[in-house]
């Protein structure tokens, strides 16, 4: 009798460690499933992502098709300000330059006296 209630018991346990055994093979399948559907929606989310990067290019290059002809008016407006500006301050620079060339003249020469007065003392002083 003690030989069959041990044989029951060790049928018992083995029927239970088989039961822990499926269960926990349950359990690894549910987190295998859980980490396929996590990798499968990062990798539809990396995808996306991806579409919309090529959107945005996309995007991006209508928006300077759209911007080009505006850009290449005001370019030329700039241009055609800078000439008609270069035109106006021209005979002012001009005049300035004209006014003012005989003052750099007298100063250059105010200068040179300057420096050769310098020179002299130098020259009186070694003596």
């Amino acid at each position: 009798m003690k030989f069959l209630i041990a044989v029951v018991l060790t049928i018992t346990l083995a029927h239970a460690s088989l039961a822990e055994e499926a269960l926990d093979m349950a359990v690894i399948t549910q987190k295998f499933d859980e980490m396929k559907s996590k990798v499968t929606e990062e990798l539809n989310k990396l995808i996306n992502t991806q579409d919309l990067g090529s959107q945005a290019q996309t995007f991006l290059e209508e928006q300077k098709k759209q911007f080009e002809p505006m850009m290449t008016k005001v370019l030329e407006d700039l241009k055609a300000a800078a000439t008609n500006a270069q035109e106006q301050f021209e005979p002012m620079t001009s005049n300035f330059q004209a006014q003012i060339q005989p003052m750099v003249q007298q100063a250059q020469l105010q200068i040179e006296a300057f420096v050769k007065q310098m020179m002299d003392r130098t020259k009186a002083l070694a003596n």
